[in-house]
């Protein structure tokens, strides 16, 4: 075994690996609540739009998350990424057709399925902030 294996081997995981798992519970606690508020003091109908807006963020998430490991996973390889710029706007396109028909046939308020797509952004301002004080809590200074 050479040094630089030794070294990687007694290396501890860095404190700056984001927690994919708090994320997605941040994402749905922020809808759940933000769907019980529009449920309560809005509509039923703004409760559903932000339940959809959060389902169609999880989808969303994943569907981000696969198509990154499989671009990924072809460039260490060696293989060159077929149609990468389509894989990945096709998530887009898609995302906008359903908020077009959303839309279009006003089933459920359009800002709160926009609010609800909007829960993986506070999630990730959340993840941001555990971060930024955990480091802070945690540095060797204090």
């Amino acid at each position: 075994m050479s040094e630089a294996d030794n070294i990687i081997e007694t290396e501890q995981p860095t404190p700056t690996v984001i927690s994919h798992r708090r994320i997605l519970w941040t994402m749905g606690v922020v809808a759940l609540f933000a769907s019980l508020a529009g449920f309560i003091f809005i509509s039923w109908q703004f409760g559903f739009g932000v339940v959809l807006g959060g389902i169609l963020s999880l989808i969303n998430y994943y569907w981000l998350k696969i198509s990154l490991k499989k671009i990924f996973d072809q460039a260490v390889s060696g293989s060159k990424p077929r149609f990468l710029a389509v894989r990945y706007f096709a998530r887009y396109l898609t995302l906008g057709v359903i908020l077009l028909i959303i839309f279009l046939t006003k089933t459920v308020p359009i800002v709160a399925v926009i609010l609800g797509l909007g829960s993986f952004a506070l999630a990730i301002v959340v993840e941001g902030l555990i971060r930024l004080f955990s480091s802070v809590f945690n540095s060797k200074e204090l």
